[in-house]
């Protein structure tokens, strides 16, 4: 079906405000809708802030008596069920729009067909597909979270022109500049949880929080450790209220470290280490749609070696350790490439004196 340029052009302000909501609205999917009438935007909308109001609800709340008439444009079929709130589509066939314009389906079986049924018996015109491809971009952690069991997966590597993550000595900050840096918090603040291991625990005590970018919901804090042996006077445990600590851990008793606040998540073991399958799983039961993890080399190789990167970010610095420095990423026992994991180059872009390449899934 061909769409009209007036149509994309309301679609992606539409993607562009459900683009806000990634990383503050788990376990939601981050949607936006434009509402337009007579050629003019009536309302805007998107999923707010811990995934209510939604962004049909939004949107209607700004049009008022506007919206009778109106068109919706919409990244995501609009909710079937009844939740802890009423169905989206609902809400639409009360405030008597004329037409429903929808980026993309929802999977989830309680939507899944139902919205749009929902629509279409109330005699309101829907159309599909338009921007589908950025939609499902958009909304891929969500998807992967109902269809998957498991959260979409971005491995941030900060090296240096040899791969390096730190000298012989373990030292690393900084590898690459303040731009970079700041470049980072950013991506932090898109994803739901930010993951480390348990050995970037112990050599830097991270904080794992958004900073620099004004208030806003923090990720959670996700340790990936199957003793957890890490200090219990880590940073992390100073506020777990406003941004929660996961622990992804096995067979281990883990009350010294929820008495700090922490929240325990067992997870199984396979060969002796974590099941990172069964880490993604407990994630996604938990509401993780979008995960961003940044570090160290051994968990690295472990998400690569199962198989659970979707994105790869590779901040690199015109610098060169050698040899002897801590490669980016641990031993995965590769003998043939065409065992390698394999990622296509999407963008290169320079970030102060370093140089990002973001990378998907082949």
């Amino acid at each position: 079906m061909t769409y009209s340029k007036v149509d994309e052009r309301y679609m992606s302000l539409a993607l562009q405000l459900g683009r806000r909501g990634q990383g503050q609205v788990w376990p939601n999917p981050a949607v936006g809708c434009v509402i337009v009438r007579d050629g003019r935007i009536v309302g805007r909308g998107r999923t707010m802030v811990g995934g209510r109001p939604h962004a049909e609800v939004a949107a209607l709340a700004e049009a008022g008596n506007a919206a009778k008439g109106a068109v919706v444009y919409v990244t995501l079929e609009p909710c079937a069920h009844h939740g802890k709130t009423p169905p989206c589509a609902d809400a639409l066939i009360d405030a008597k729009v004329t037409k429903v314009v929808i980026a993309t389906g929802d999977p989830d079986p309680r939507v899944s067909g139902r919205g749009i049924a929902m629509l279409k018996a109330a005699g309101i015109q829907i159309e599909t597909g338009i921007l589908k491809a950025e939609a499902d971009r958009d909304h891929q952690g969500f998807f992967q979270r109902v269809l998957k069991q498991r959260p979409f997966l971005t491995l941030k590597l900060a090296v240096t022109l040899d791969g390096r993550i730190a000298t012989r000595t373990a030292e690393s900050q900084w590898i690459t500049g303040p731009a970079a840096r700041t470049a980072v918090h950013g991506m932090r603040a898109r994803h739901d949880a930010v993951m480390v291991g348990a050995g970037t625990m112990r050599s830097d005590d991270p904080q794992l929080t958004v900073r620099g970018m004004g208030a806003r919901r923090q990720p959670a804090r996700v340790i990936v450790s199957s003793d957890l042996n890490f200090p219990l006077t880590s940073r992390l445990f100073h506020d777990t209220e406003t941004s929660p600590v996961l622990l992804c851990h096995g067979p281990v008793d883990p009350a010294d470290f929820t008495a700090m606040g922490a929240e325990s998540l067992p997870c199984g073991l396979h060969d002796n280490r974590l099941d990172l399958n069964d880490v993604m799983k407990a994630l996604a039961a938990r509401g993780i749609t979008r995960v961003f993890c940044e570090g160290g080399g051994g968990l690295a190789a472990s998400l690569l070696r199962a198989d659970l990167v979707d994105r790869l970010e590779v901040f690199q610095a015109g610098k060169v350790i050698g040899g002897d420095g801590v490669p980016a990423v641990a031993p995965m026992d590769v003998s043939h490439l065409i065992d390698a994991s394999r990622f296509s180059l999407i963008e290169t872009r320079r970030i102060g004196d370093d140089v990002l390449s973001s990378w998907n899934r082949s």
